[in-house]
């Protein structure tokens, strides 16, 4: 499995709307050239769209199958690297490195509404990680 820092360094390579798309790729899980057309804000034509995602495939960020008359395309990255790539870039861009500040910022957000369950199981997260000494 490739390392974080290079599942970061193959998505900060790609354009604004190559980004929109994989975004999408990565909600969906798989999508069509129409789903994707369908969620990308200001949407461009039809034949933009299948080839940005035919550029993702060059890139090496989406894969395809043949479903029929259509191309069925895929994140070539697993869901879990590119998150975790996310998240370390976010980290670092916006609160210094620092995981704690992040965390805080994520329990202070107005919307965010924890259950007792959600609670204790970060609280065994942390003391996992207290155990491992991260």
């Amino acid at each position: 499995m490739a390392r974080s820092s290079e599942v970061h360094q193959r998505l900060t390579n790609l354009s604004r709307r190559e980004r929109q798309c994989l975004d999408v790729l990565f909600q969906r899980g798989q999508a069509t050239v129409a789903e994707v057309m369908e969620r990308l804000p200001e949407a461009p034509s039809y034949s933009a769209v299948r080839a940005t995602l035919n550029v993702l495939v060059d890139k090496g960020q989406a894969v395809y199958r043949q479903d029929g008359p259509r191309y069925v395309y895929l994140p070539a990255i697993p869901a879990g690297a590119a998150r975790q790539a996310a998240v370390k870039h976010l980290v670092n861009t916006f609160f210094g490195g620092s995981s704690e500040e992040a965390m805080v910022a994520l329990l202070e957000l107005s919307d965010t509404k924890l259950s007792r369950e959600d609670l204790d199981r970060l609280a065994r997260k942390i003391q996992t990680a207290r155990k491992e000494g991260r």
